[in-house]
């Protein structure tokens, strides 16, 4: 594929808007589905979306081929469908869309937390989609960016390198391919569960805000989240569930990067430990918390990340009371169950599935 690639890009928040924005600035036809109509009325007005940039990043319009509401319409001409939603509306849009997908498109879920590919594959194959369409996943989303009006999208930093699995792994490269004229930046991600367990936002985003939320509830939730949040006590709790994860990694056969190395691979931060690294990362500096506890920090990265975790490493013998400890308090501060409203094995089609069968399903699509 190349520069005349058709994409569709799913999503009209500070990432939909920005990956739109950015693809049609790169000349690529580009469509921006949005379910909300509202939510899209004046980038259709204006027939694009107005890109601007920090530290030398792509700026100028980004004209759009089509803004609709229609997935139909939406999905009719594409071929790359560029998913940039909450990772909760996943296994929603694969019912929506499977009764309009065609042979040969790639859907890319940007990111897929954990186990988002598989969710999102069993969603249409539940919904009878007989079309054969490559799902992969990335491990994060490619941009730091933010909506900054109805129209406009600003990008702070594109990411040097973005981890992407298809599923099967064995589609990865004509994934890969495909984005290479748009997005050099993906790589080789090895499969879904390295993207999904190397899922670092799992480990930091609930147990960081849950451990802060008397500071928050109370009105003095005007700190630096990282660096304020983040005391020697709380970095101990958050160096626990990062072993976790890696132990539960290492149990499927999977090397995981510890946090302290995602560190220092993404922001070149160092320390003796996750507290000392944190506060040696200079980009942590001016994120300010969240200032409810009704955020995304719980409601998506719990029941879409740190769940499978927990329930991946419940499967195959791996302790996980950490992660269960964090789910269990987050659960009743939402007055929620956390584990039904997540990505449990049996909703994603895989808790009779050993090791080994994992693997071959993830690497090369056999189910026995």
């Amino acid at each position: 594929m190349s520069n005349t690639t058709r994409f569709t890009v799913v999503g009209a928040g500070h990432g939909g808007k920005t990956m739109a924005a950015h693809l049609g600035l790169m000349g690529f036809p580009t469509t921006l589905y949005n379910r909300t109509s509202a939510n899209i009325a004046p980038i259709k007005m204006r027939g694009g979306i107005e890109l601007d940039s920090t530290e030398g990043a792509p700026r100028g319009f980004g004209e759009l081929a089509l803004v609709t509401p229609d997935i139909s319409e939406a999905l009719a001409e594409a071929d790359v469908i560029m998913v940039v939603v909450p990772s909760t509306a996943h296994a929603d849009l694969a019912r929506v869309a499977a009764p309009h997908l065609r042979d040969g498109q790639i859907v890319v879920l940007n990111p897929g937390r954990t186990c988002g590919a598989i969710e999102f594959s069993k969603a249409l194959s539940d919904s009878s989609c007989e079309a054969d369409v490559t799902v992969a996943e990335a491990e994060t989303l490619i941009y730091a960016c933010r909506s900054d009006g109805p129209a406009q999208a600003r990008i702070f930093r594109i990411k040097e390198a973005v981890p992407l699995a298809a599923l099967p792994a064995t589609r990865t490269a004509k994934v890969l391919e495909a984005l290479a004229p748009a997005y050099p930046q993906f790589i080789d991600g090895v499969n879904v569960l390295h993207t999904g367990l190397d899922n670092i936002g799992a480990i930091f985003h609930p147990a960081l805000a849950l451990l802060n939320a008397g500071r928050i509830e109370s009105g003095g939730a005007d700190f630096q989240f990282y660096i304020d949040g983040v005391t020697p006590s709380v970095g101990r709790v958050l160096e626990v569930l990062d072993r976790e994860r890696v132990t539960v990694a290492s149990a499927l056969g999977i090397r995981a990067r510890t946090s302290l190395e995602w560190l220092h691979m993404a922001y070149n931060a160092t320390g003796a430990d996750i507290h000392e690294a944190i506060h040696n990362q200079p980009g942590y500096y001016g994120i300010m918390a969240p200032t409810t506890l009704n955020h995304r920090y719980f409601t998506e990265d719990i029941p879409m990340s740190l769940v499978p975790i927990a329930a991946l490493g419940s499967r195959y013998g791996v302790s996980v009371r950490g992660m269960q400890s964090i789910i269990r308090l987050c659960s009743i501060i939402h007055r929620t169950d956390y584990w039904s409203r997540g990505r449990t094995l049996d909703k994603l089609g895989i808790e009779t599935a050993s090791v080994a069968e994992l693997t071959r399903y993830v690497t090369d699509g056999t189910r026995d």
